[in-house]
């Protein structure tokens, strides 16, 4: 079974950045799409960025020049580096990986979620 294990939230000031990770672990037979989707309280989860295993990554319009998406395919990892964070960042963050257990199988896999506070 894959499993999904986030870092990097925390408390931050307006201007401020944070550098959120996501590492898979289990029986991965190849990796998709990897991706950050974000939900705040009374909103519904949004895609933040995803990036796939080869090609250019994607972004909402509200983060494009703040946030950067990169993945490390050796270490099954995806990472976000935020920058400029705003108050309207606020949200808890999740990670969400879409892999193949084995040959000619998809799957896709969530992270816990890890909150993400912009505040003064």
């Amino acid at each position: 079974q894959v499993q999904l294990a986030e870092s990097g939230g925390g408390l931050v000031q307006p201007g401020g950045s944070l550098r959120l990770s996501c590492a898979a672990s289990g029986r991965i037979f190849s990796l998709g799409v990897m991706g950050w989707y974000r939900q705040a309280p009374g909103k519904q989860r949004e895609l933040v960025a995803s990036i796939p295993n080869s090609g250019s990554a994607n972004y909402a319009d509200s983060v494009k020049a703040r946030f950067t998406i990169s993945r490390d395919n050796a270490k099954n990892t995806v990472y976000l580096q935020m920058n400029s964070l705003e108050p309207e960042d606020t949200a808890i963050y999740y990670c969400n990986l879409k892999f193949s257990p084995r040959w000619g199988v998809t799957s896709d896999v969530w992270g816990q979620g890890t909150q993400v506070t912009v505040s003064s």
